[in-house]
């Protein structure tokens, strides 16, 4: 029998009626296909929030707060005052913050992992966002990142992102990926009112047909230069590596799930090491998923990013392996099964 049918016999076998456990049964052998294990295992989980800025949020066309906030959030992250420190902490997550393009010099004491390509992105209103050596560089960097982690001893990985305006780059990969209408992929952000919104929608619409979104066919180094961030394309070289190393990849929401699209069009199988958190209420989220086929493990209403969704989805991860490992059979705890 394969890996997945031999965990369908024990988890069927378990003290409880067929099923019974829904999603976490389904989890479960997803984790153990991932690992080729029938006693899977959840070892030191990590998150890495990848922060970057990117040049178009310097007009606000886009974004209602300042670039600034970028920065500033990075640095609330080295003090331990954001959500996903919060959420890392109770759950007993690995925290790894990484600077990929911020436009802010850090004190190099700080806890940050520096693989700063430049100082945000260019206005990919008027021309690329990055060129091709630095969408290069940024994929190697995730690459390299993933594999210090795993050397840790990491089996279990995701990545979350700070970066003002990365909803607009976001929304710019869904539209071209599923060539999908702006307005299907575009959403209020970081909480854009409808005035900003309609200007947000109007600006990226204007993009799109400055680089032909629609209609055309570019690679994956191709779209990243037209419209990526730094952090984006550092994630999708995570994503990549941690495949290659057979980790398990918790995807978090509307960003992250956009990188994915990215990874997958480069390598079809990383689609394989994931695990989908959550739906955000970001607009356009639920259509990345669906177009994915998968099911998110939780939807909870968040539009946060950092990886919150992936550390609060993280628990569910390591509950569906103590199940497995941990719960009596029917045979061993003397008690009757059904018929």
């Amino acid at each position: 029998m394969t890996v997945p049918e031999q965990l369908q016999v024990i988890i069927n076998n378990k003290t409880k009626p067929l099923g019974s456990l829904g999603m976490l049964e389904t989890l479960a052998i997803k984790i153990g296909t991932i690992q080729n294990s029938i006693t899977p295992t959840i070892s030191k989980p990590h998150i890495v929030v990848l922060a970057a800025d990117h040049g178009i949020a310097a007009t606000g066309l886009v974004n209602p707060y300042p670039q600034a906030v970028t920065a500033q959030m990075v640095l609330n992250f080295t003090a331990g005052g954001a959500a996903i420190n919060a959420l890392c902490n109770q759950n007993n997550i690995a925290l790894t913050v990484v600077d990929t393009g911020v436009n802010y010099d850090f004190d190099p004491t700080l806890p940050i992992k520096h693989y700063k390509i430049a100082k945000g992105t260019t206005n990919y209103q008027h021309s690329n966002a990055m060129s091709a050596n630095q969408v290069e560089t940024a994929i190697a960097n995730g690459k390299k990142i993933v594999e210090a982690i795993q050397h840790t001893g990491c089996n279990t990985i995701g990545f979350g992102e700070m970066g003002i305006g990365n909803t607009s780059s976001a929304s710019l990969i869904m539209h071209y990926y599923l060539q999908a209408q702006l307005v299907t992929c575009v959403g209020n952000g970081t909480g854009a009112n409808p005035q900003q919104y309609a200007t947000k929608l109007a600006t990226l619409q204007a993009v799109s047909e400055q680089h032909k979104l629609l209609g055309n066919s570019y690679t994956v180094k191709e779209i990243l230069q037209k419209i990526g961030g730094y952090e984006i394309a550092t994630m999708v070289g995570a994503y990549l590596h941690a495949a290659q190393l057979g980790m398990v990849i918790v995807v978090d929401g509307f960003i992250a799930t956009a990188a994915l699209l990215i990874a997958i069009n480069m390598q079809p199988a990383v689609k394989n090491n994931c695990v989908f958190a959550h739906c955000s209420s970001e607009a356009g989220h639920r259509f990345m998923l669906h177009h994915l086929g998968v099911t998110p493990l939780l939807n909870l209403g968040l539009r946060l990013g950092e990886g919150t969704g992936a550390a609060l989805a993280m628990p569910l991860l390591q509950c569906a392996c103590a199940f497995v490992q941990h719960m009596a059979s029917f045979s061993s705890a003397g008690v009757s099964e059904a018929g």
